[in-house]
C-alpha cells in the first residue's frame, strides 16, 4: 500500500512523539509498504493554531501530485484534519490545553475564545475517521469524556525496546523525563526528605524547573541521597535503568508513559500515583509496583517498601517483565490493526 503518515513538526524538540511517529514509519516499511511522513510546523501560540487548523483541513490527500494514497494513519492534532477516504486516527492526545489542563481561572481571553473552535475541530475531524484509535486507555477515557468519541487503545512499544535488560541491583530508584512542573520531580525529593531509610534517587533529564530542584534539594538536606544528573545518552540510560532498585513515575496524568513500560522491559517494579494516567493502565499494586497518593508522606513509603524489601522488589519487577510480554505491545500488532480491511 502507499500510506501517508501525518504529525507534527517542531524543530530542535526531541521526545516520545517522535519516538513514536519514527518507530511507526519504520514498522510500516519493514512490512513492505511504501510510506511518506507529512510533518506539519506546530507552535502552540493560540493565533498559530488558528491557521493551523485551518491549513490542515484544508488539505485533500487522495492524491498529491497525482499520485494515489491509499491509506492516511494521523497522530496528531491538527494534523488528523485532512481529508481522505480511507483516514486511520491513532491518536496521541487531544490538544491538552483546551481540555484536561485547561484552567478557566487561569486562561487568557485568547485560549478561551480559542476553545471552543479547537473542540468543534476534533469533533468535525475525529468523527469522520474511518478507524479511531487512542495510544492509552487513558487517552481514550479523555477523548470519550470530552468529544462522546469511542476509541480503541492500541499499544506501541518503546523506542529500542529489545536493548533493555535487568542486572545487579545497585541501590537506587530511578526516574528519567524532563525537569517540568507536570512530571513531579519534587514530590519524589519531598519524599525521600521523609524516608527514614537511606533512600537514593536519580534524576536524568533536562528542563525548565533544574534550578528550582537543585535548590528544593539544598534546602532539604538531601544533596547525599538525591542526583540531578542532566542529560544522558541512551546507552547510560540503559545501564541505569538495568541496574536500578526500582524506577519511579509519578507524573501527572501522563498520555501512555514511555518510563513504565522501559522499566517493565527492565524488570524494575514502578512507582507511579492515582492521578498519574497512562501507567495506570500497566501497573497492578502489590503485583508489578505501588499506586500511592501524590503526597511526600504516601510516597516515602512506596519508596522505603522497595528499598528495604528488595527480594520482593525483584519478584514485582520480573512480574512487570512478564505482564509486558502478555499483552503483545509489538509493532507487527500495531500495523495489522492500524491497516485492517475496509
Amino acid at each position: 500500500m502507499r500510506l501517508l503518515v501525518t504529525a507534527n513538526q517542531t524543530p530542535f524538540v526531541a521526545g516520545g512523539a517522535n519516538h513514536h511517529v519514527e518507530g511507526l514509519v519504520a514498522a510500516l516499511r519493514e512490512h513492505g509498504h511504501q510510506v511518506e511522513c507529512l510533518r506539519l510546523p506546530f507552535h502552540y501560540d493560540e493565533h498559530h493554531i488558528r491557521r493551523q487548523m485551518a491549513y490542515a483541513e484544508g488539505l485533500e490527500v487522495r492524491a498529491p501530485n497525482d499520485v494515489a494514497v491509499d491509506r492516511v494513519i494521523s497522530l496528531q492534532f491538527p494534523g488528523y484534519g485532512v481529508s481522505h477516504p480511507e483516514h486511520v486516527v491513532w491518536l496521541m492526545h487531544q490538544h491538552r490545553v483546551c481540555y484536561e489542563l485547561y484552567d478557566p481561572t487561569a486562561a487568557s481571553a485568547a485560549l478561551r475564545e480559542l476553545r471552543p473552535e479547537v473542540e468543534a475541530y476534533d469533533a468535525r475531524h475525529l468523527a469522520r475517521a474511518r478507524w479511531l484509535f487512542a495510544n492509552s486507555p487513558r487517552v481514550a477515557e479523555r477523548l470519550r469524556e470530552h468529544s462522546g468519541l469511542t476509541a480503541e487503545p492500541l499499544y506501541h512499544p518503546p523506542h529500542q525496546a529489545e536493548r533493555f535488560t535487568c542486572a545487579d541491583d545497585w541501590g537506587y530508584v530511578f526516574y528519567p523525563s524532563r525537569l517540568e512542573p507536570l512530571k513531579r520531580q519534587a514530590l519524589l525529593i519531598q519524599a525521600v526528605a521523609l524516608c527514614r531509610e537511606p533512600v537514593r534517587l536519580l534524576l536524568a533529564g533536562q528542563g525548565s524547573q533544574g534550578p528550582a530542584l537543585a535548590a528544593l534539594i539544598e534546602k532539604l538536606g538531601v544533596a547525599d541521597r538525591v542526583c540531578l544528573l542532566g542529560h544522558i545518552g541512551e546507552a547510560e540510560k540503559l545501564t541505569l535503568y538495568a541496574h536500578a532498585t526500582a524506577v519511579a513515575f509519578p507524573s501527572f496524568d501522563e498520555d501512555y508513559g514511555y518510563i513504565t513500560l522501559e522499566a517493565m522491559l527492565s524488570a524494575k517494579p514502578v512507582i507511579t500515583c492515582t492521578d498519574s494516567g497512562g501507567p495506570l493502565a500497566f501497573v497492578e499494586p502489590g503485583v508489578t509496583g505501588w499506586i500511592s497518593e501524590p503526597t511526600p508522606e504516601a510516597m516515602a513509603v512506596a519508596l522505603e517498601e522497595a528499598w528495604s524489601h528488595r527480594a520482593r522488589s525483584r519478584e514485582m519487577g520480573r512480574a512487570g517483565r512478564s505482564a509486558y510480554a502478555e499483552k503483545q505491545i509489538t509493532w507487527p500488532r500495531v500495523v495489522e490493526r492500524l491497516l485492517q480491511p475496509a
